[in-house]
């Protein structure tokens, strides 16, 4: 039960913050499951309508700018990040591609449990839900191959008013 209860906990905040989410546990009918992998195969986003998510999904919508994070430390690369996101979407562009590259493999072969790869990879999606990011973003999504696919995302931001 905790792991269902902290699933779903994990599934509203998210959907919360405008972010596609679809709870995934042990306790759901094959139907629900089928239900929620669905929507995760079609691109279904809040903030998105079926078309802009499926041409992302495709990588058919040109990146309207790009920053390459790879290489910096966590500190540099959040301040890039945040100064890069505030400018496009105060230039009123719409899906901006972050680049993160894919991590480097653990140097110690020996190493039993493998420590995970990629901090920025993994990090650069959280900080763009958390504020102040959080406002202007709709949705963070894995990229085509043709524009970095496993090493960097797209990033759609909201429309300013």
């Amino acid at each position: 039960a905790n792991t269902r209860d902290r699933v779903e906990e994990l599934t509203r905040f998210l959907r919360g913050r405008g972010l596609a989410a679809e709870a995934l546990h042990g306790k759901m009918l094959q139907p629900e499951r089928d239900k929620s992998m669905m929507k995760l195969r079609n691109g279904s986003a809040p903030g998105l309508d079926r078309r802009t998510a499926e041409r992302l999904r495709r990588g058919k919508t040109a990146p309207e700018a790009r920053v390459d994070l790879h290489g910096h430390t966590l500190d540099r690369a959040h301040d890039v990040l945040h100064s890069f996101i505030a400018r496009a979407a105060g230039q009123g562009m719409r899906c901006v591609l972050v680049i993160t590259g894919k991590g480097r493999p653990s140097e110690d072969e020996e190493d039993f449990f493998p420590t995970r790869t990629g901090i920025l990879k993994h990090s650069v999606p959280r900080w763009l839900t958390q504020p102040p990011l959080g406002s202007l973003v709709v949705g963070v999504f894995p990229a085509h191959a043709r524009h970095g696919g496993g090493g960097a995302f797209y990033v759609y931001l909201r429309k300013q008013r």
